[in-house]
């Protein structure tokens, strides 16, 4: 739904859940509960119907339009630029960029800062270049030039490669997850119709920026290249990067692109740039090392020395250190050994008290060798997936899903079966309260076990996107129903507390901000509001129904059911949300010593110090040495080096 509607809908929510409770002390003023109640469910289903979108539309279900695709493509431009440029400030290149070139199999150079003028003119590119060459980079300043430039067209899209697998999936249905993943909001089939996402991909309204052909497994890249060149043929924009040797290795060209090869930085590039970023102090102590460099040009400082990321690195570690140690040949013998110090010193340096320099930037500091203990478990589990996105809804992927499946179910089930049976421990039939509890409890952990099984959400269709069909036919069933059992005013009492429910989860699923930069905050936040949101309407909910039910003049029932139903409506509303098995295996991994208790707050931090970045939703490692080097896998070193 629109961003008014709904506002509109919350506001509605939370007036219509505390009209309702008052509704139990305007008995003392003369007003009949019955009548207030009913009054108000009616009240409530024509404020649903004025404000729901499914009324207002002129066919009930359908595809997105042009019209829906014209406004999901300027909002997902917009949302995507802020997002990079965010991200490209945060990592420092926005002024703070060395100069990478390139040449391309046709014999055109290219430079970074003309990178998208290279693109207008053949919009089929491929990047090649060893680890920490500016591959990445070179993506990511394409698109936000492009995005720059957007009025109307293609909008590209950066993802990376790495969450791909081509032996279970088309290429083109990732790139579909991966935008409803990221961007939630291409749901809300008010403003954008249905299938929208689908649809941009289908009608190549976006086009792909490929990051890392390397991180699909070996054996799958020849596949991967068939596939993405049958999904986008030589008339269609497209964007690759991969390591060189990879490529070649797989031995199938991307039709119809231009190939480009980073080149590796000179000595006065090196030399340049370290001035540059030093005071005049430290760039004295760089003196031995420019010497070096132009006496041995083809050495292994020079050799390690030769990608941006490298010198990055190098500046960053010798702020405020001695640099002439890299000329110790015993300690340094080859580029492998050199890339390994500088990725020790950049994680050893970002925590702890000796990073104090840093700190400023992060919001605590930690401790450096269980930070170091817990990057690297990160780490290990990324490199066994085959993965470079840290989503955190992955998470639970650490655990192992059956072992999620019973803690998830056992925690959600001994909370609902708790709330139930405490509320019937104190009411009218305290001999069931056992047996009560016991049912609920097992039938929230069967339902947990079903939920923890991965699923694609599907948009709502025909009368399912009615807002106040859903609602008042929901409500009206189970309302009807406690009427039957317990009286009138129960079951009013209940009926309007799920219609309330029902209303706030189709207001709070169907978020209208598309344009908002995405990410790991931003979609967790989704997750936690519909959690309390709806654990509250329901503990409203059942405290009204208990001081009804169970005795209005019965001290404490009102409270007890207002705890009652706090417990069981966080239950119900966490079943099928990311954040409840995210949180139970960030618990259950921090319980154990792999992880910090504040998980989120750690990775931020860490990505403030350097050692991590953004990309969209999800957190890579500053670089793909940094991981491998983390989990003790070997990296892969530049032929002839």
């Amino acid at each position: 739904m629109s961003r008014f509607r709904q506002r509109a809908v919350l506001v509605g929510c939370v007036l219509a859940a505390l009209l309702a409770a008052a509704g139990l002390f305007v008995t003392d003023y003369g007003i009949e509960p019955d009548l207030w109640l009913s009054g108000l469910a009616v009240g409530f289903l024509a404020f649903l119907a004025a404000v729901d979108p499914w009324l207002h539309r002129r066919r009930a279900a359908g595809l997105a339009t042009d019209a829906n695709l014209d406004a999901a493509v300027t909002a997902l431009a917009t949302s995507l630029h802020s997002q990079w440029t965010e991200e490209c400030r945060a990592r420092g290149l926005a002024d703070d960029l060395l100069d990478l070139h390139w040449s391309s199999d046709a014999g055109r150079p290219g430079r970074g800062d003309a990178v998208v003028g290279a693109f207008e003119r053949h919009p089929r590119l491929v990047f090649l270049g060893e680890a920490g060459a500016g591959k990445s980079t070179i993506a990511m300043l394409l698109t936000i030039g492009l995005l720059d430039r957007h009025d109307g067209g293609p909008v590209p899209v950066l993802l990376s490669l790495s969450s791909w697998d081509p032996d279970t999936e088309d290429v083109r249905t990732w790139m579909t997850r991966r935008l409803y993943e990221e961007h939630p909001a291409l749901r809300n089939t008010e403003l954008y119709g249905s299938y929208a996402g689908d649809l941009l991909i289908e009608q190549r309204r976006v086009f792909p920026v490929l990051d890392g052909l390397e991180r699909i497994a070996e054996h799958k890249r020849a596949d991967a290249l068939d596939r993405i060149n049958r999904a986008f043929p030589g008339s269609s924009p497209l964007v690759l990067t991969s390591r060189s040797d990879e490529f070649a290795r797989a031995g199938v060209p991307v039709a119809g692109a231009d190939v480009a090869h980073l080149h590796p930085l000179d000595h006065e590039e090196i030399a340049g740039y370290l001035r540059a970023h030093a005071d005049p102090v430290t760039a004295a102590r760089w003196e031995p090392i420019f010497l070096h460099l132009r006496d041995e040009p083809d050495g292994r400082l020079a050799d390690a020395l030769s990608t941006p990321l490298a010198v990055w690195l190098a500046g960053l570690v010798y702020g405020y250190g001695e640099p002439s140690e890299l000329l110790d040949r015993t300690r340094f013998p080859d580029r492998r050994a050199i890339e390994d110090h500088l990725v020790d010193e950049l994680v050893d340096g970002a925590f702890g008290d000796r990073g104090v320099a840093s700190q400023a930037r992060a919001s605590q500091v930690w401790p450096r060798d269980r930070a170091r203990r817990w990057l690297a478990f990160l780490a290990s589990g990324m490199h066994a997936r085959g993965i470079t996105d840290l989503a955190w809804w992955e998470l639970r992927r650490s655990v192992g899903r059956r072992w999620l499946a019973v803690l998830g179910a056992l925690v959600l089930g001994t909370i609902g079966g708790l709330g139930v049976g405490w509320l019937m421990a104190y009411a009218s039939t305290p001999k069931l309260a056992p047996a009560t509890g016991l049912a609920a409890g097992l039938a929230v952990a069967v339902a947990a076990l079903f939920a923890s099984r991965d699923r694609a959400p599907k948009p709502r269709l025909g009368v399912w996107r009615s807002l106040v069909l859903v609602s008042g036919v929901l409500g009206m069933a189970v309302g009807l129903v406690f009427g039957a059992l317990y009286g009138l005013s129960a079951g009013l009492v209940v009926g309007l507390g799920l219609a309330v429910a029902v209303a706030l989860r189709f207001a709070l699923g169907s978020s209208a901000e598309l344009s908002h930069p995405t990410s790991p905050k931003w979609t967790m936040a989704r997750d936690r509001i519909a959690v309390w949101t709806g654990s509250l309407v329901l503990a409203v909910v059942f405290g009204a129904a208990a001081g009804l039910v169970f005795g209005p003049h019965q001290t404490g029932m009102v409270g007890l059911g207002l705890a009652c139903g706090l417990m069981l409506g966080f239950t119900l509303s966490v079943l099928h949300l990311r954040w409840w098995w995210f949180t139970v295996a960030r618990i259950w991994l921090a319980a154990r010593g792999k992880l910090p208790w504040e998980l989120m707050v750690f990775l931020e931090d860490a990505r403030k110090l350097g050692v991590l970045r953004l990309s969209g939703a999800s957190y890579q490692f500053r670089h793909t040495l940094v991981q491998e080097r983390l989990a003790g896998a070997p990296v892969p070193v530049r032929s002839g080096a």
